[in-house]
Formats: structure tokens, C-alpha cells, sequence
């Protein structure tokens, strides 16, 4: 083989281009749906759930068929709560309700008292974690605080505001707040100090300071005060409308004891539940997009 034969194969493939042209670069492949990871996963994600409640249920309706058996069976449940679980939207009256409007009328309350909590939670959380002074003076009061039981603020919030309403949201936010300024104060705490010297080059005042700086290193611990505050509320909420009244879910419960329809109590316990789990996989979701805003800026 000569030279020039030898030669010519490199020189095909590392020749450069001509000056002026325009060499097209090829093209990164484009992600594709697969259709049998998804499959894959969600068979995963489901499947072994499904399984485990399946076998629950036929647990609990062999256990519970007996004539002595003090609970219902699924099936009598199905039967007896048949309308409560096939039309939770109905509404023939002002007390007549399905459980979804009852549900969404204790999110309202929830609604307004967790958002209260989070946003003083992270206020007095930040002035925790920021001063010390304010740490040794605030933390103690706190910590005994946060061990009242929620029903024990019921009395007081009905003597000072009169009305079941707004104490039910006092109930929500008292309970709530204590987890959301504990992990907060924790996480301002554990910021860099790399962090507050770059703040303090970049001389940043104390509002760009809580949203550039302490907000993006903290948020971790934030949205884990803000699940625990937000499963605290509904826990609150259904506890404090057993005893003020109204027409949320609670009441609902306290009312079907009353009338000894242990099936809609069922009922309104899966609905309870299910609601309380969505919640916090929304707030962990908040918190995962909030991550990653904060980490891309």
C-alpha cells in the first residue's frame, strides 16, 4: 500500500472545512415516549397497593360477617352508603350535602389557616434563625406552645371570637405554625456561611437577602415544616368541626355517630384520607418545583 493510499482515508475524515462554509452538526437524538418503562413503572407504583388493599378487604369482610361482629363489612358499607360513595356532589339542602362539597368546605377553613401559618411561620422562623437573641427569647415559649393539643385552643378561640368559624381557622393555624417556624429557623440556621459572605460582597439588603439567598438554601426544611403544618390542619380542622359544628366533615362524622350509621363514618373516614394525601403530595410537589426554580436561578 502506498503513502498517498494510506494517507487518504485520514485526510477524508480530519480535512477541515473550506473557509465560509457552514458544517451542519448532527442533531441529538429526540427523547421518545416508552410506552413499556412507563407500563413498567406505573405496574410498580400500583400494583402491589392494590394488592394489599384487595386482600384488607377480604380480611375485613370474612372478620366482620358474623352476626356477633360489631363493625360492618364492606358490603353492607356499599349497600347502606351506596349514595354517599356514587354522588359525592349531590345537594338537596343547606345540611343535605355530598362529602365532596362537606370536604371542600373544611379545605376553605384549612385553606385560610395553613396559608396564615405558613406565611408567619416562615417570617418568625427566618428571625429565629437570623438572631440569636430572638432565638434564646422566642424558642423556649415555643417549644412549650407546640405541645397544647389542638382541641385545647377550641374554648379560648370560642370565648375570644364568638363564632365557630373563625375559631375553627384559629384551631388550624395555632396547630399548623409551630412545625413550619421550627424547621424554618433550623434551615436558616444551616445556610453557608459562603452564602452570607456572597451576600454581604454583593451588598444585599434583607428583603433580596431572604429571596435570594435564604429562601433557596432553606426551602428543604421549609416544605418539610410546611407537610408536617398541612397534615396538622386537617387533622385539626376535622377534630374541631366534631365540636363547633357546620356542615364540613367533621360535623358529618360526629352527626353519623349520633344517628348510628357506622357505614357513612366509613365512608367519610376514606374521604378524609385520600384528601389528606393529596395535600401533601401537592406541598411536596411545591416544594420539588421550588428546588429546582431556585437551583436553575
Amino acid at each position: 500500500m502506498t503513502a498517498t493510499a494510506r494517507k487518504a482515508p485520514i485526510e477524508a475524515v480530519g480535512r477541515p472545512a473550506e473557509p465560509g462554509k457552514v458544517v451542519p452538526l448532527g442533531r441529538a437524538p429526540a427523547s421518545r415516549f416508552d410506552a413499556g418503562r412507563t407500563a413498567a413503572s406505573l405496574a410498580r407504583n400500583v400494583i402491589p397497593p392494590v394488592i394489599v388493599l384487595l386482600v384488607l378487604l377480604a380480611v375485613w369482610q370474612v372478620s366482620c360477617s358474623g352476626p356477633g361482629a360489631s363493625l360492618p363489612p364492606p358490603s353492607q358499607i356499599w349497600t347502606d352508603s351506596y349514595d354517599l360513595i356514587a354522588y359525592p356532589f349531590f345537594e338537596y339542602g343547606s345540611q343535605d350535602i355530598g362529602l365532596a362539597w362537606r370536604v371542600l368546605i373544611s379545605l376553605e377553613r384549612v385553606g385560610i389557616g395553613f396559608g396564615l401559618a405558613a406565611v408567619v411561620g416562615v417570617a418568625i422562623g427566618a428571625l429565629i434563625g437570623q438572631s440569636v437573641w430572638a432565638m434564646r427569647g422566642l424558642d423556649p415559649i415555643f417549644q412549650i406552645l407546640r405541645t397544647v393539643p389542638p382541641l385545647a385552643w377550641l374554648p379560648l378561640s370560642l370565648a375570644a371570637f364568638q363564632d365557630s368559624n373563625p375559631s375553627a381557622i384559629f384551631v388550624i393555624f395555632i396547630t399548623s405554625i409551630w412545625p413550619v417556624i421550627i424547621n424554618t429557623a433550623v434551615g436558616v440556621r444551616n445556610i453557608p456561611e459562603d452564602y452570607r459572605n456572597v451576600a454581604r460582597v454583593l451588598r444585599l439588603n434583607q428583603l433580596e437577602f431572604f429571596l435570594r439567598i435564604m429562601l433557596p438554601a432553606a426551602a428543604p426544611y421549609i416544605f418539610t415544616g410546611l407537610r408536617i403544618g398541612i397534615g396538622l390542619s386537617w387533622l385539626a380542622i376535622v377534630a374541631a368541626e366534631m365540636l363547633t359544628g357546620g356542615v364540613g366533615i367533621g360535623f358529618f362524622i360526629w352527626d353519623a355517630w349520633n344517628s348510628s350509621r357506622l357505614p357513612d363514618i366509613i365512608v367519610a373516614l376514606v374521604y378524609i384520607g385520600v384528601t389528606g394525601f393529596v395535600l401533601d403530595k401537592l406541598v411536596a410537589l411545591l416544594g420539588r418545583v421550588v428546588a429546582r426554580t431556585s437551583a436553575a436561578a
